[in-house]
């Protein structure tokens, strides 16, 4: 049987909590909750605390059931047990006993993945040279720093060859050089056809990374899709702009520029640009609703010798984006708010 194009789908999935001993009080986690990741994509979970991305990352582990609704994972029921043995996953605080080696925490969870000895030994010295422990591998794991832990972690997630990898805040913690090692590692499981579905906080890192996310807020989702669609949804996506800074005095820059559409202009520094002289930068906005406007405002300041510094056009980031999203939900508990259906 042909497998079909999608690693999760979750459909109308919820899940309640009941707090409290006396006075019941009902939480809900998880409100129809409705998303697919296809296969071979890095999907990206986003949300703050207590969105409800840790409980649906245990339903689709199976550790909790849902109340209603279902979740499917490479076409078979999340939770059952054809369906975890092709599931990787990475916890967020994943802590290794603390008498292992690199080597032995690596056979420690083989053998809890059913794998024999013999299966292990042939794909341990690959994982340690993917996630650059080579060398490394006969220390004991209590000298290991947290990026070279984190780095086991993902290399113990691989071990069995899973088609899923599922992982909880993968670069939390980690500083610069490791959040890259990891992110160079996620990139290798890519081009391998590999899904992987992660949770993360580092809104940079996702917009590096993910081909597609989805962000969560008291317990709903509130926005899926690229990052394109996602921006291109925000209240500033429209404000189109593009700052040029040029080399030249403000007279000279309103010459040229008096037949377009400027939004303002103002002097930045001033920089030697020659042996012998001194140039201001001048920073103007220019309206890039019309890219013709832009076209005639670079074509005038060449043709008046004025020279370009730098040009940049505005574009809201990720991190705009969810606090958009979160702090509308954060004022209006109940407010729905528009999401890509994909």
């Amino acid at each position: 049987m042909q497998s079909s194009a999608t690693a999760i789908e979750v459909a109308d999935l919820s899940k309640t909590y009941q707090e409290g001993l006396i006075f019941r009080k009902i939480h809900n986690a998880l409100n129809n909750i409705t998303l697919s990741v296809q296969r071979g994509e890095v999907f990206g979970l986003l949300g703050p605390n207590g969105a409800g991305k840790t409980t649906l990352i245990k339903i689709l582990l199976g550790i909790l059931h849902p109340n209603q609704g279902t979740a499917r994972v490479l076409d078979m029921a999340a939770g059952s047990k054809s369906a975890r043995r092709k599931i990787g996953y990475l916890p967020e605080n994943l802590v290794f006993p603390r008498h292992h080696t690199g080597r032995s925490a690596l056979y420690f969870y083989g053998r809890l993945s059913e794998m024999s000895d013999s299966e292990i030994a042939s794909k341990e010295r690959e994982l340690f040279d993917l996630v650059s422990l080579t060398g490394r591998e006969h220390e004991p794991v209590r000298r290991y720093s947290k990026g070279m832990r984190q780095r086991l972690g993902l290399a113990q997630s691989m071990l069995h060859d899973p088609d899923l990898l599922i992982f909880d805040e993968p670069t939390d913690g980690l500083d610069p050089m490791g959040r890259s090692q990891i992110r160079d590692v996620l990139f290798q499981l890519k081009q391998r056809g590999k899904t992987v579905f992660l949770n993360s906080h580092i809104l940079q890192e996702v917009e590096l990374i993910c081909d597609r996310v989805a962000i969560m807020a008291l317990g709903k989702l509130r926005g899926i899709g690229t990052i394109d669609e996602l921006i291109e949804n925000h209240p500033d996506a429209s404000k189109a702009t593009v700052i040029v800074e040029v080399l030249g005095s403000a007279q000279q820059v309103q010459d040229a520029t008096q037949n377009c559409v400027i939004s303002g202009m103002q002097s930045v520094q001033s920089v030697q640009d020659s042996k012998d002289s001194q140039s201001a930068i001048q920073r103007i906005s220019v309206d890039a609703t019309n890219q013709a406007n832009v076209d005639k405002v670079v074509d005038q300041l060449r043709a008046a010798s004025v020279s370009i510094y730098r040009m940049e056009r505005f574009r809201p980031t990720l991190e705009q984006v969810f606090m958009s999203i979160v702090g509308s939900v954060s004022a209006q508990p109940n407010a729905k708010i528009n999401s890509s259906p994909h």
